[in-house]
C-alpha cells in the first residue's frame, strides 16, 4: 500500500520499467499503477524470484509455490517483456506464455583495462606491500627511480579476483579447495607463481567463509576479502590477471553480471558451469568453464604455468576479448528496446 501510494503521487509516466526480481509485491503494484495511469508496464526479467526463495526454503515450500504462481500470473499482465538470455526467453514463453525480447547485460563504460600508472596508484592505496625508502614498490608494480615510469615487478604474484554477494547461490568452498590443490602443485615442484586471491563484496555468508579461510595455512597463496570503494572495484578488475565466477543461477536461466563487468575489463574468466552459461563464456575462447574444485585447480595450473610470459593462454584469452568488441549498453538499448517503445497499439 505504501509503494502504491508513493507511485500514484508521481506524474503519470508513459512507461514503467520494472526489474524482476524482486517482483513481490512490485509487479502487482506497478500493474495497478499502470491501470490508473493508462501507462505501459515493461518487466525486465533477470531471474525468477521464486527460484531464489527456493534456495532457502526448498522448491515445494508453500511460500515458494505461491511466489511462483504470483510471478506467472502478474508477469502475463505486462505490456512488454525483456530478459537477459535466450534460454530465459524460451522458458518464459513455454512455461509462462510470456513473449519476451532478449537484452543482454552490458558493462558500464568505466569497466575497462587499467593503465599501469593507475594500477600502481591503487596498489599503493591498498598498501599491498610496504613502501621502501628508495622507490615506490607494491607486490605487483614498482616505479623506476630514474625515469619515473611504472613497470610490473619481477617475480610478481598472479592476481586472481572473485566478487560475490556471499549468498547461497555461490559456493566459495569450491574456490578454497581449488586453491588447496594449487598450493599442492607448488609443493610438488610445479613452477607456478605465488597467488594473491582477492574476494570482494559483502553479504550474509561472509563471516562463515572468513572462518574457513582462517583455517587454511598457505605458504604461496594469500587470500583477502576487502570491501572496495565503488570507484576502486573496476580499477582492480582491470588490473587483475584472472577472474573466477562461482555464481550458479537459481533458475539456470540468468547470466552473472560480474562476468559481464570482467569481460568489459578484458579480464579472462574461469566460471562454474550451469546450463546457459555458454551464452556469455565461450570455453577456451574468452575463458574456461569448470564443474568442480579439481577441474578449477587444473585450470589454474594450466593458465599460470607460463606466467607472466605473453605466450600464455591468459594472453590469448585477453587478445580474444579485445578483438570481440561488444555493443555498448546504449547501442544495445537502441537496437532492442526502442523498437518496442515505438510500436503502436
Amino acid at each position: 500500500m505504501q509503494l502504491l501510494h508513493t507511485m500514484l503521487r508521481m506524474d503519470p509516466p508513459s512507461y514503467v520499467l520494472l526489474q524482476n526480481p524482486p517482483g513481490l509485491p512490485s509487479i502487482a503494484v506497478a500493474w495497478v499503477a499502470c491501470l490508473f495511469w493508462r501507462s505501459k508496464l515493461i518487466i525486465d526479467w533477470h531471474n525468477y524470484g521464486y527460484t531464489i526463495m527456493s534456495l532457502n526454503h526448498g522448491k515445494n515450500h508453500p511460500l515458494v509455490l505461491i511466489a511462483k504462481w504470483y510471478e506467472k500470473l502478474f508477469g502475463r499482465l505486462s505490456d512488454y517483456n525483456l530478459c537477459v538470455t535466450d534460454a530465459m526467453k524460451e522458458d518464459l514463453w513455454v512455461n509462462c506464455n510470456i513473449k519476451a525480447v532478449t537484452l543482454y547485460d552490458r558493462p558500464a563504460s568505466y569497466f575497462k583495462e587499467t593503465p599501469l600508472e593507475l594500477q600502481h596508484q591503487l596498489y599503493m592505496k591498498l598498501a599491498t606491500e610496504s613502501v621502501s625508502w628508495n622507490a615506490e614498490r607494491s607486490a605487483f608494480t614498482e616505479r623506476d627511480e630514474k625515469s619515473g615510469d611504472v613497470m610490473k615487478s619481477r617475480g610478481r604474484p598472479a592476481l586472481l579476483i572473485s566478487s560475490t554477494s556471499w549468498t547461497e547461490d555461490e559456493d566459495f568452498s569450491v574456490l578454497l579447495k581449488a586453491l588447496e590443490g594449487y598450493e599442492q602443485y607448488i609443493n610438488e615442484g610445479v613452477k607456478l607463481p605465488a597467488l594473491v586471491c582477492v574476494i570482494t563484496g559483502k553479504g550474509p555468508l561472509k563471516e562463515y567463509y572468513n572462518g574457513l579461510i582462517k583455517k587454511l595455512h598457505f605458504k604461496h597463496i594469500q587470500i583477502c576479502t576487502p570491501w572496495l570503494e565503488a570507484e576502486d572495484y573496476p580499477v582492480l578488475l582491470g588490473s587483475a590477471d584472472l577472474g573466477v565466477c562461482l555464481h550458479k543461477s537459481s533458475s539456470g536461466l540468468d547470466l552473472p553480471m560480474k562476468v559481464v563487468d570482467m569481460f568489459g575489463c578484458c579480464l579472462p574468466v574461469c566460471a562454474i558451469y550451469f546450463e546457459c552459461l555458454h551464452e556469455l563464456v565461450k570455453h577456451n575462447e574468452n575463458g574456461l568453464i569448470f564443474r568442480d574444485s579439481d577441474e578449477l585447480a587444473e585450470q589454474l595450473k594450466m593458465l599460470f604455468l607460463e606466467f607472466p610470459t605473453l605466450e600464455s593462454k591468459l594472453h590469448e584469452f585477453r587478445k580474444n576479448l579485445r578483438a570481440s568488441k561488444q555493443q555498448s549498453w546504449d547501442e544495445s538499448w537502441d537496437q532492442t528496446v526502442l523498437p518496442l517503445l515505438s510500436q503502436t497499439e
